[in-house]
């Protein structure tokens, strides 16, 4: 077994990773973490949606997929309460999925606003994306979701402002931004480029 310990955090390192629907980012943390285990890491995974979603719960959704039907006002407040949870978590490494933003009726609505990123603090914000028609491909196989019918165009508009909020969050919250690419059959070398930026490579 690798010395890791010039490596690890003296404290719980915080990663946001991010992307549009479709570009695999959960199976790409779920692969990390299998990764990390090798190394005998332990971290956790806090999927930021499914916090929100016990909270919504108390206001009477029973769907996750309900939440984009609330108001940016609900929203945001289901947002604050997560954010809070997952800030009290105590692991070596801590990986957060979720969205950049989350398309509602009225507008896109911002997944990490200044509020949520300054209770998250962040050490590091990860952009997961993929070819358009990849992502196509994996909506339209995801049976588990309830997925918008997007054209290459709209799929191609999205990551562009995937990117744009990406920007923008560094900004917000000082942490360090990085970009991977999720395409079919690349996924461990994704994998590899992300613990190579965490600084746990074997």
């Amino acid at each position: 077994m690798p010395d890791l310990s010039r490596c690890l955090p003296l404290k719980s390192k915080l990663i946001i990773i991010v992307g549009i629907p479709g570009v695999g980012k959960t199976t790409v943390i779920e692969k990390l973490i299998e990764y990390l285990v090798t190394l005998d890491i332990k971290s956790h995974i806090s999927v930021f949606g499914s916090v929100m979603f016990d909270e919504a719960k108390k206001v009477g959704i029973q769907n996750r997929d309900e939440l984009r039907t609330l108001s940016v006002k609900e929203q945001k407040k289901l947002q604050i309460s997560a954010a809070n949870k997952i800030s009290d978590l105590k692991y070596p490494f801590i990986f957060v999925d979720t969205h950049l933003f989350i398309k509602t009726s009225e507008g896109y609505c911002p997944g990490l606003p200044f509020d949520i990123l300054n209770s998250l603090s962040p050490d590091q914000i990860i952009l997961v994306e993929a070819k358009p028609e990849e992502i196509i491909e994996r909506r339209n196989t995801d049976i588990t979701r309830k997925r918008d019918n997007l054209s290459i165009d709209e799929i191609i508009c999205e990551l562009n402002l995937g990117r744009s909020m990406l920007s923008s969050s560094a900004v917000i919250s000082g942490a360090p931004i990085k970009t991977v690419n999720n395409n079919n059959d690349c996924i461990e070398n994704t994998i590899m480029e992300i613990a190579n930026s965490l600084g746990v490579m074997k």
